[in-house]
């Protein structure tokens, strides 16, 4: 049987990606403009972060933005381009093999994104996905626990559920910028349990404990304590429970992202059956996140895939 190949593209799932892709190269902004204004707020939030993971767009946000300062879209989207360019220079590599001039240029190019995210902010107070684009600059320049809980409480106060905004806040929670870990838990906890059963929200539970197996930078037998512990398997799979396994899910924007996450943390508690059930139900869809954590995602998926449906079908 050959092997299987993992498509991580999400415009495989989400075809307005690939729309919104198009028409942004095209430098068709009417229509990127009309694509992002019909879609759900989630969906909005994620097609925003997709649009600004791509390089090249810089000067016609920028002209839009000249001709239409109160256009928040552009706003946060340039604010997204200017993340991810930072974040390109920076790589991937941990804070002690990031070069001075590496960290500068992160540094320089999120303080671009956040005066254009600021101006935005102030011109269109009502818009997530520039809140979701400054929590992220507040903890890229390390402005402080404080200011980025300001800056998702004015999130909350526009959608109390909005999950991308609540990915990033919960990464601000984590100790390496600054939190700690029952902080981090409790807000997963909090947000997971408020949210309506079968939405996407509950991922938030297996978020923060990749996090916290993650940041247990490498030691083995540590990172098997904490996920095999019996309180932290029964809140993934409560979470899975009110999520991914709720007769209600629907798949929504982001619930590539949501499955795969819950594949990995199954994965590493080495249960093979719920793995099954992720894969299943993904066909060959899958994100590098949070797989990467573990290697080159599609060597990774391809691995476990085959150890939860041998048989290269269904569970």
């Amino acid at each position: 049987m050959p092997p299987h190949h993992p498509v991580l593209d999400p415009a495989a799932a989400y075809p307005k990606i690939a729309e919104l892709r198009s028409a942004l190269d095209s430098r068709d902004w009417s229509a990127a403009r009309s694509l992002l204004d019909t879609a759900e707020p989630v969906e909005r939030g994620y097609l925003i972060q997709a649009g600004g993971a791509h390089s090249g767009r810089e000067d016609l946000l920028r002209g839009v933005l000249a001709g239409q300062p109160a256009d928040s879209t552009a706003g946060a989207l340039l604010g997204q381009q200017l993340i991810q360019a930072g974040r390109t220079v920076r790589t991937a590599r941990r804070a002690r093999d990031v070069s001075r001039e590496q960290s500068a240029a992160f540094h320089d190019k999120l303080r671009q994104a956040e005066i254009v995210l600021i101006d935005a902010a102030a011109r269109t107070p009502d818009d997530p996905a520039v809140w979701t684009a400054r929590i992220t600059t507040a903890r890229g320049l390390r402005l402080g626990r404080s200011e980025a809980r300001r800056r998702y409480d004015r999130l909350a106060g526009i959608d109390p559920h909005f999950l991308p905004g609540q990915s990033e806040f919960l990464r601000q929670l984590c100790p390496k910028w600054g939190g700690d870990w029952p902080l981090a838990h409790a807000f997963a906890r909090e947000s997971a349990d408020a949210a309506p059963p079968g939405t996407l929200n509950p991922v938030l539970v297996a978020e923060a404990h990749l996090e916290h197996w993650a940041g247990l930078d490498g030691d083995a037998a540590a990172q098997r304590e904490h996920l095999c512990a019996d309180p932290v398997r029964g809140e993934l799979y409560e979470a899975a429970k009110r999520s991914v396994w709720h007769p209600e899910f629907r798949r929504t924007h982001g619930w590539v992202s949501v499955m795969s996450t819950f594949a990995m943390a199954f994965a590493l508690l080495d249960d093979m059956p719920a793995v099954a059930s992720m894969f299943t139900a993904l066909g060959d869809l899958a994100t590098g996140q949070p797989w990467s954590y573990l290697g080159d995602p599609a060597t990774v998926i391809s691995r476990y895939r085959a150890r939860a449906l041998p048989a290269g079908g269904a569970a």
